[in-house]
């Protein structure tokens, strides 16, 4: 299914089921005039387009509309591993948007300085041309080597001053996101630094206690990687670092829907627990979208069996083969309000990086990003609005 563009002309997509900002609107239309959405009502009351597209004779009875997903923490899919350059990027992200994700933050994984240098400077140009590409997320080399996952360990380092100046010099203003350990050495010094920049500073593969994710909270931090993977679980006379972000609400859970790095149970616990501040994320890496086999993670090896994907060295879960469709099917399936599922996806993700003013509602002067779901919430269309 490829993306159809609505970024010229008009469109109107008219008896739909619009899911948008935590509520469902029946027999609901939405115009989208040059990429930006400009009007939306109920009914027939809808004018001529261009384009215009009955979402219940195209979908089925029962059709959902939504803005477009967005994606701030993925390392690939269909073969292609973000860290390996311009081309692999776009390959990897034309799978993601034929599964709803009009927009995505691109993750890269520890490498050299000198190698995450040039990555981020590749990205920052090619946000220029691909304006799917919202900036990067630097998910590493700043964590701790006690919770390293499928990072590779000889290469995290403690955030000195300078190293972490450096990559953000190199991002341009294009960095969405830095994931770091706040115990580390200079860690609370760092997240102010990143903050200060105007990317988000995210506590994740971390040893850190309830109290020092506080401490990283109130220092500016104000997301949580991929919540419960590479950090300390709950306990009664520990919570860690998972229920003193559910508490703080100036910050968002990532989760990873896949029934793999979070059961079920688990799933909705988290959006129980955080309300309006859960973001699905995909955390997938090349094999998204293709088949098992072996894969590399930057500069760590990745065996993929049934869909599962395993560092060969350690064993640990090295991302996820999962698409944001999926992940919204998953979430429902444990127990998730649609709405709230389709937040996850949209709104709260947006907001998360600083997009929530133009990206993932669709209300009147937002971009125009789309999806149009069947009942059973698979992918039918996707739209692709204008440069956000």
């Amino acid at each position: 299914m490829t993306p159809d563009s609505s970024a010229t002309g008009s469109l109107v997509v008219h008896s739909a089921r619009l899911v948008d900002d935590g509520a469902i609107v029946d027999d609901a239309w939405v115009r989208v005039e040059h990429g930006r959405v400009v009007a939306l009502g109920v009914g027939d009351t809808w004018t001529p387009a261009d384009q215009v597209i009955d979402a219940s004779a195209v979908a089925g009875p029962g059709a959902v509309l939504t803005a477009g997903f967005v994606d701030i923490h993925g390392h690939g899919g269909a073969g292609a591993s973000f860290d390996d350059g311009v081309e692999a990027i776009r390959t990897a992200r034309a799978l993601h948007r034929r599964h709803g994700t009009t927009r995505a933050v691109v993750s890269l994984v520890t490498a050299p300085l000198d190698d995450l240098a040039l990555r981020i400077g590749e990205i920052a140009d090619l946000m220029e041309t691909d304006a799917d590409i919202l900036g990067s997320h630097l998910e590493g080399p700043f964590l701790d080597p006690a919770h390293h996952g499928a990072h590779e360990p000889t290469l995290l380092r403690d955030p000195l001053a300078a190293d972490v100046s450096r990559l953000l010099a190199a991002g341009r203003g294009t960095i969405r996101q830095v994931t770091i350990a706040p115990e580390l050495d200079g860690g609370l010094d760092a997240i102010r630094q990143i903050v200060d920049a105007g990317a988000a500073a995210a506590v994740g593969h971390t040893s850190a206690d309830a109290a020092m994710a506080v401490a990283a909270f109130e220092a500016g931090a104000s997301v949580l990687t991929h919540a419960f993977n590479a950090m300390p679980g709950i306990h009664h006379r520990a919570p860690g670092p998972v229920l003193a972000a559910a508490a703080d609400h100036r910050v968002v859970l990532e989760a990873i829907a896949d029934d793999v790095h979070l059961d079920p149970h688990v799933i909705k616990l988290v959006f129980d627990s955080a309300p309006g501040r859960v973001a699905l994320i995909t955390d997938a890496m090349a094999a998204a979208g293709s088949a098992d086999g072996h894969y590399d993670l930057g500069a760590v090896g990745v065996t993929v069996k049934d869909g599962v994907a395993r560092a060969d060295d350690t064993g640990s879960i090295a991302g996820s083969t999962l698409t944001q469709d999926v992940a919204l099917r998953r979430a429902i399936a444990a127990g998730v309000a649609l709405p709230e599922a389709v937040r996850a996806l949209t709104a709260t993700p947006a907001r998360a990086i600083g997009y929530g003013d133009r990206l993932g509602r669709l209300v009147d002067g937002f971009v125009g990003d789309a999806v149009l779901l069947d009942a059973q919430l698979r992918v039918v269309r996707v739209w692709v609005g204008d440069r956000p």
